[in-house]
Parts: structure tokens; sequence; C-alpha cells
């Protein structure tokens, strides 16, 4: 049955829709080479607006290096499919682009019609690449390290026994904890402090961009490919840190731990191994045990991380450590911004420590340099009105879900008797836990996920109030 027109645009209309939706650049050129589909992937990929390429040849548009020819022209040229071909070139505003390609020539009674190229981009791991290529930069210490509570102290003494060996580390804490400031602190105390420190952030890249920046490229693994070290190899005789470790899929988790296991590495497309001497500290945001109930951390690579293990105390839980915290940011903004605020209001201090902290010490930062940015000429301390919207909002939301009644029940249940407020609060967490433990007769995993806190924060807890309960 013969389609109208309506039906043709209808059809038109979708296959449009489907090309924009789809994940991969596609370029398409008739057999002169004037573009004639142009996705929208594809132009976020080149940087370039529809009307640039849309209906003219695209070596009007784009450039190509002297060693390399466009892989579209090519199939013309040719009229051969190639895959996974590696291509540089540059937009109309000499923007350079990495793509690898998969061209296929397109035939109509058996005359050449044009061509289309299937693209991912690369460009950005080129960039990782090449900037990785430099030894990674260590100004942290033990010394940067602010804190006098017993929860910071006894980890940072866990962080100094681990610079005496090159045994791995997996270091456990929530965003904005500090715990590349640990690593780094290890690296720059250790035997390995004249090697290179190598960070690589695991969530940053896809599953199939990752594995060749971890172990590197061999020439003629797939077409356009060079000999290329990844990070193992640009990490030997020294550190590398691979932060959220739990990102990465559990096929690749797999080799990372035959590379852990075997002290070699294997370039993509090489059936050599070459041994390699590096020291891996791996980061984490969530509890590993929880990671591993909920496969998204292998078991096996865990126990071969987790030679040490060093968990980060969030700063709900060493809130001693703010005033010190104050200071340090204080200071360094009123350098940075030619300013002299000596401090904070009575106010802003008190909502601090009530306040919970989800971002740890990189909110606390980031609220004291917005606050500097909104100080007005000539004022010295820090007011409830320069804390940014966000934070006040929060405060206010908090304040509006602590009914008054909760504590004046607390007060009751433990006499009506005036004690210094951190005792009261203790008094209160220690109260509340119980009740909890009771109730999931003291099974501590069950405790934990209901409050809201890790297994160890848990035990963390339970240890500085005195309790006295069988861990299930």
């Amino acid at each position: 049955m013969e389609k109208t027109r309506k039906d043709l645009v209808y059809l038109n209309g979708m296959y449009k829709r489907i090309l924009d939706e789809i994940n991969v650049g596609v370029h398409a050129v008739d057999e002169t080479g004037k573009t004639i589909i142009y996705n929208k992937k594809m132009m976020q990929m080149e940087s370039m607006d529809f009307q640039d390429v849309m209906d003219k040849n695209l070596l009007d548009v784009f450039m190509f290096k002297d060693d390399q020819s466009s892989t579209l022209v090519k199939a013309l040229q040719e009229g051969k499919e190639t895959s996974n071909v590696k291509q540089t070139y540059f937009n109309n505003k000499s923007r350079e682009i990495t793509t690898i390609n998969n061209t296929i020539p397109i035939y109509s009674d058996h005359e050449l019609q044009g061509a289309v190229e299937i693209a991912n981009d690369v460009t950005k791991l080129e960039k990782i690449i090449k900037g990785n290529m430099k030894k990674g930069t260590t100004k942290y210490t033990f010394d940067h390290i602010i804190g006098t509570s017993t929860a910071i102290k006894e980890v940072i003494e866990t962080a100094k026994r681990a610079t005496r060996t090159s045994s791995y580390v997996l270091i456990v804490g929530d965003t904005g904890t500090g715990k590349e400031l640990f690593a780094q602190s290890i690296h720059n105390g250790s035997d390995r402090l004249s090697g290179p420190f190598i960070s690589q952030n695991c969530a940053a890249l896809p599953d199939n961009l990752i594995e060749s920046l971890l172990f590197g490229t061999k020439r003629g693994a797939f077409t356009g490919a060079t000999d290329t070290p990844g990070l193992f190899e640009q990490a030997n005789g020294g550190t590398l840190l691979l932060d959220e470790i739990n990102s990465l899929n559990l096929s690749l988790q797999a080799k990372l731990l035959r590379v852990l296991q075997e002290k070699t590495i294997r370039r993509l497309g090489d059936t050599k191994d070459m041994p390699i001497d590096v020291r891996v500290i791996a980061n984490m945001n969530e509890d590993p045990i929880d990671a591993v109930a909920n496969n998204r951390m292998r078991k096996d690579l865990y126990y071969r991380l987790g030679v040490v293990t060093i968990f980060v105390p969030p700063l709900k839980d060493r809130k001693e450590d703010i005033p010190l915290l104050l200071e340090e940011f204080i200071e360094k903004y009123n350098e940075r911004f030619q300013m002299q605020v000596k401090g904070l209001s009575e106010e802003v201090k008190h909502s601090f420590f009530e306040y919970d902290w989800h971002g740890n010490v990189r909110e606390l930062e980031h609220i004291i340099e917005a606050a500097m940015n909104i100080l007005m000429d000539g004022e010295d301390f820090i007011m409830y009105r320069h804390l940014p919207y966000q934070y006040r909002n929060k405060m206010q939301m908090k304040e509006r879900m602590m009914p008054l009644s909760t504590v004046e029940t607390f007060m009751k249940e433990t006499g009506d008797v005036t004690v210094p407020l951190k005792e009261q609060l203790e008094l209160f967490e220690k109260s509340y836990i119980e009740h909890v433990l009771k109730k999931n007769d003291f099974n501590i995993s069950k405790t934990a996920k209901l409050l809201g806190l890790s297994r160890q924060s848990l035990q963390y807890r339970l240890k500085k109030l005195n309790f006295e309960v069988n861990p299930l």
C-alpha cells in the first residue's frame, strides 16, 4: 500500500526524534560529501550548530590533521566499512575533537549513495590521559588535617601507621570528609614520597573508557589506537588513588582485583603482562559492607583493598572540631579576599553546632566562603543574615521538624533538672539509641540502618556513650 504524504511526514518526524534521542553521534553524507543527516548528539560532541553543517560539504566545515583523513570521505572513496577508528579533527572554531567511529558506506542497487558515521566522543578521555601524564601534585600532609577530637585523632593515628608499609588502603567516609587529604598524607608520609601520585575518580568516566585509561592501550588494539601508558604505569613506584571505587562495574572490578593480586598489568590489545610496583589507595563514600551486600562491590576486591581500612568520621560526629576549622577557613578567605573578618556571631556559632552537616567539612568551608562574599565593607563578624539562603532554609526546616513536645517528654523522663547542653544532648542520644536498639533486639545492623548511620558509625557512638552490647 502506497504511503500518503501525511504518513511520510509522520515517519520522517519519528526518525528525526529517534536520532536525536540516542546517545551516539550520527553524521551521514551523500555521494558528494554533503551532509544530509546530523543528529543532536553529534552537534553536542562537535560544538556545532545544525545550520553550520547541514547541506554543506564536510571538508568545508571540518579540518583534519595532515596524517589523518575523514573516515566518512574514506568510506566514499574506498567503499569499505570500518570499525572502531580513532579520529582527531577540528571544528570551524578550531576546537579539537576526538571520536571513535564506525563508518558504513551506503549502497542502493549496487551504486554508492553516501556514507553514515556512528561516533562516540572520547575528547574528555584524551585530555585526562594527557593531564595524567604529568605527575600528580600532593600538597597535603597530616599537618593539614585539622581537629583535636578523639574521633579524628584516632583516624590520624591509624593513617600514620599505614605509612610504614605498602599495603593497600581503603578509605571510607561521607562526601566532604577529606578522604583525598588522608590519601595524600599517607603517600607523603611513606617511602613512596619521591614517586608519582596519580588520582582518578572512577565515576567520572564510562566503563568502556576507564578500562583503557587504567591499563593503557597497545598500538593496533583498535584502529587509530597508539601505545599509551595507563594510570597504573604512570603511577609505577608511587601511589594510585582510585576515588569512588564502588562505581566501577563488577567485571572491571574483577580485572582490577587481578592486577592487585598479580602486581602486573596488560594493556588493551597486548598479549604480554607488565610488572608494576604501585600502592593503590581506594576511596568510597558508603559502608563497604552495604556495597558488598547490594552487589556494588565484589567481596574479594573489598578484602584485598581493605588490608588497612580507615573510616573518616562525618563532621556531625566531631563537632568539637568546628571552632578550629572555622579559624582556618576565616584566615584562608581573609587572605584571599583581602578582608579582616574576626569571627562569627554567637547566633551563627550556635546554629553551626545544631546543624547536621551532610556535606561535612567541605560544606562548612563553602558556607564560610559564601558568607564572606556577602559581607559588606567594614563588617568584622559573620552574622546569621550573611549565611547562604540554602543553609538558613535547612535550619528553619529542622526547627519545624523538632517540636517542643519532644523536648518536654524527654525532660519529664529524665527529671526537670538543668544541665549543660552537651550533657543533655548526650543523655537524649543515649536514650534514643537504646530505644531503637531494644525495638530491634539489639541488632546493630538493623539499628544503624533505621538511624541512618553506617554500622561503624553506630559502633563508634555506642563506644563513646559507654554502651555494653553484643554486636549482631
